[in-house]
């Protein structure tokens, strides 16, 4: 037993940081699109270079007649606002179709190709574009389209990669912390972005792409997708796994796994489980729709977190952006935390419904935050903790449940699918929000729009 003990243990640490790390880089180019659209707008209008100096060769007045862009800044925001919303919906849609394809397709090539495909999309964008003075709204939103789907292909296959190497039991703690991943890489993002944003905004898409381009050939080549790719055959049900993560206990450990001999028949693939199918196991539906909701909230919290604290208490854009890091840093404990509690309790709905049930009051709270940067960040914690949390274990650890589930028999392979069906819902769900959210401003103010977030949450 000890050499199974070994290698799994080792198997599961790589595979965590690995994992995580992937997400990080995802999430840390889709971040650098929101840190530059100041520069972005800028350059798409006739004051481009008297704004940056450094971007183009060409006058103001050539790159509005030439290219054919925008007036103003006014109608460039406005334009940026239509492709994040036609990110978020390609992104959507392109997840109940990722879903599908992880769980019949080798998950290392599909997660290698969507991080490498989105990556060079990015650079084309962002750095190509740029260097070749080359402005097209039309192949813009052509280009966005297709990154939204690329990138859709990797969280379902990183779910799934995860939930195929951890226990039920040790899911909510484990997969609570590896969740942190898209925190993580809204705070690195901002922070590679800005140190390159004063030589130009393609620099900050070039440093960001390579990076995840880098990302995609580390996980083609060495990434492992499941414990039977170094030998190991699963011996017991999922619902059975109860062991922590990392057991000192060789025959806890191994139990759960043995060595496959080589004159052994290979266990057989498990079939794929269908679309309609998956949608219809039990709890996929009920939190599918409460992850809509949720996401609407927190992707709301991540596109107008620092517009709303510029705009509200007349801070600096640069306090506003370090002051909004703080609901990610309340996201990054509140999964953690919630899930641990979650394992420990071998339930997970009452531990979301409690804190959700307090995230109202927090939100409540939030919304008359004092003109104080030191209150209003204890607060965005909080706020963050409570909101951010739940999010988080319902997009990971509650997925990987629902993928598991007894129903399933461990004859047919759902968990892929099913992380796309949720994750692909909750981003409909931020997608059409992001336009509430901002008609309802318009039209009543930030209190409403607190008030549509606290029903949202209930």
């Amino acid at each position: 037993n000890s050499k199974p003990k070994k290698i799994l243990k080792f198997s599961k640490i790589t595979l965590f940081t690995h994992s995580h790390d992937h997400y990080v880089l995802l999430h840390s180019s889709r971040k650098t699109f929101s840190n530059v659209k100041v520069s972005i707008s800028a350059q798409w209008t006739p004051s481009a270079l008297q704004q940056n100096g450094s971007t183009s060769s060409l006058s103001p007045g050539e790159t509005w007649e030439e290219n054919k862009l925008f007036a103003d800044v006014g109608e460039a925001t406005l334009f940026l606002g239509a492709l994040d919303s036609i990110f978020l919906f390609s992104y959507a849609m392109g997840l109940y179709i990722s879903g599908v394809i992880g769980d019949r397709f080798n998950l290392r090539y599909v997660l290698s190709f969507g991080l490498c495909g989105s990556a060079v999309t990015e650079f084309v964008f962002g750095t190509l574009t740029e260097w070749l003075h080359f402005y097209n709204m039309y192949f813009y939103c052509i280009l966005w389209v297709i990154n939204g789907l690329l990138q859709s292909t990797v969280w379902p296959c990183v779910v799934a990669i995860m939930g195929n190497w951890f226990g039920k039991s040790g899911r909510g703690f484990i997969f609570g912390l590896w969740s942190a991943c898209a925190s993580v890489g809204n705070i690195l993002g901002a922070f590679l972005a800005s140190s390159v944003l004063k030589y130009g905004y393609e620099y900050a898409f070039l440093v960001t792409s390579v990076v995840q381009f880098a990302g995609g050939v580390v996980v083609f080549f060495g990434l492992l997708t499941s414990p039977k790719e170094i030998g190991l055959r699963s011996v017991t049900r999922d619902s059975d796994s109860q062991r922590p993560l990392m057991s000192d206990d060789e025959d806890e450990l191994c139990d759960d796994y043995s060595i496959q001999q080589r004159d052994e028949e290979p266990e057989p693939q498990p079939k794929a489980i269908g679309f309609l199918q998956a949608f219809c196991l039990p709890g996929v539906i009920p939190y599918s729709l409460a992850y809509a909701c949720l996401k609407l909230v927190n992707y709301s919290f991540f596109f107008w977190l620092p517009f709303y604290l510029s705009n509200n208490f007349g801070w600096k854009e640069v306090e506003a952006d370090r002051l909004s890091v703080w609901y990610d840093v309340g996201g990054i404990v509140g999964g953690t935390v919630q899930g641990l509690i979650s394992d420990v309790l071998g339930k997970r709905a009452p531990v979301l419904a409690i804190s959700l049930l307090l995230a109202m009051g927090a939100l409540v709270g939030y919304s008359h935050s004092p003109n104080n940067q030191l209150v209003n960040g204890a607060l965005l914690a909080a706020t963050g903790f409570l909101i951010g949390g739940p999010s988080n274990i319902i997009s990971s650890a509650i997925s990987a449940d629902l993928g598991r589930q007894e129903a399933l028999q461990n004859s047919q392979e759902a968990l892929a699918t099913v992380t796309g069906i949720v994750d692909g819902t909750g981003s409909i769900g931020a997608a059409g929000g992001q336009y509430l959210v901002s008609l309802i401003e318009s039209k009543l103010g930030w209190m409403c729009v607190f008030y549509f977030f606290i029903i949202m949450v209930g």
